[in-house]
């Protein structure tokens, strides 16, 4: 049975935003056996973990590290939606593992759609100054437990490419545990796991499965818990082309969670078929999500010119769904680079409050025939 055919998205989440209450009271309701509140955020909400299975082979994961970053509780969620409509398969992997899911890690930064907590700490940069208390209860949770491997799970920006034509659905990592970025044994042990999820999916998202630079990041979480032992696999959300709400990437990444516990259940602390992982195309930084060709400006000399612009995701407090603001990020000769979309302006006219588009700001020109 293969797992993406059966998929079925948890219907109580049909947004990227996930709201932190509805979480909670999720949880509460439906998963009450299962759930521990491990701390407090900084403004004092609770954070959960859920624990699953009985298997011999423990597991760590975490979401929402970075609070706007959500497709991995989405992923938890759908992964156990699908599962509870193939009993067979939820008994043969949690018969061979027990997972403990952190679920929304920074629920402050979730709440306010931020990539930081309350603090305005990035908790992926904490690992060592323990300035947030989120972090703490993480490395807490490792402490007291042997895990056998760790999940950090992230989404990527829609700059990514895996070839420079393709996004970046998804990309992994086995980290580095050094600046030389030296294989070791723990890095084989995450290369074999993502390199088996790699043949599962990249028949099903062709060219949209890369692979995240290794570059050994000091004060990072997985560089440092896989430093410490752990064998740790990064996971990055990424682009779908025209599915900037990431439904899709969603379902994939739900797939790839799934298979990459399922090859975790099986792989007795292997490293067969690591070197495949090197297959794997680098995440490459191409792409804005759109550029304006030829625009010609009203000036009093000839000026032409391309205009670069990606779209800023806002959180509005009373809505449902996040908001996609377009802001201008690059003017000039934008050839180095491709847009998701691209529009032509020639013979067309540049009607703004202003001779020029104004970096970092918002959108407020537009192109009329």
């Amino acid at each position: 049975m293969n797992f993406e055919q059966i998929y079925l998205p948890n219907t109580n989440f049909p947004n990227r935003y996930i709201s932190p209450e509805k979480l909670f009271s999720y949880l509460q309701a439906n998963l009450s056996d299962y759930i521990q509140e491990i701390g407090k955020s900084y403004l004092e909400k609770p954070i959960y973990k859920v624990t699953i299975g009985t298997g011999s082979i423990h597991v760590l994961a975490w979401s929402q590290m970075h609070g706007n970053e959500s497709n991995a509780t989405h992923a938890m969620l759908d992964l156990l939606t699908t599962l509870n409509k193939a009993p067979e398969l939820r008994e043969d992997l949690f018969g061979k593992i027990t997972l403990d899911f952190i679920f929304m890690l920074n629920p402050d930064g979730s709440e306010k759609w931020t990539r930081l907590n309350a603090a305005e700490i990035d908790l992926n940069r904490d690992f060592h100054n323990e300035a947030s208390t989120e972090i703490k209860y993480l490395k807490n949770i490792v402490a007291s437990e042997k895990y056998d491997y760790a999940l950090n799970l992230h989404e990527q920006r829609t700059i990514f490419t895996t070839d420079g034509i393709h996004p970046a659905t998804l990309s992994f990592l086995a980290p580095s545990e050094n600046v030389e970025r030296t294989i070791t044994e723990n890095r084989k042990k995450c290369m074999a796991v993502i390199a088996e999820v790699y043949h599962h999916l990249k028949e099903l998202i062709p060219n949209k499965i890369g692979r995240y630079s290794d570059e050994f990041y000091p004060t990072s979480t997985g560089d440092n818990f896989i430093k410490a032992g752990m064998p740790t696999i990064l996971f990055e959300g990424g682009h779908f082309v025209n599915d900037y709400t990431r439904k899709e990437t969603r379902k994939y990444y739900t797939v790839a969670l799934y298979y990459a516990l399922k090859a975790i259940s099986e792989s007795n602390s292997g490293t067969k078929g690591w070197e495949s992982y090197l297959e794997i195309p680098e995440n490459r930084e191409t792409h804005y999500d759109i550029i304006y060709r030829n625009v010609k400006l009203n000036t009093g000399h000839e000026c032409i010119l391309d205009v670069a612009v990606q779209y800023r995701e806002i959180f509005e407090e009373g809505k449902d769904e996040i908001s996609f603001v377009p802001f201008v990020v690059e003017v000039g000769d934008v050839k180095h680079k491709k847009g998701w979309k691209e529009i032509d302006c020639t013979g067309k006219t540049f009607v703004c409050p202003n001779k020029y588009p104004k970096l970092d700001a918002k959108v407020d020109f537009t192109i009329e025939d």
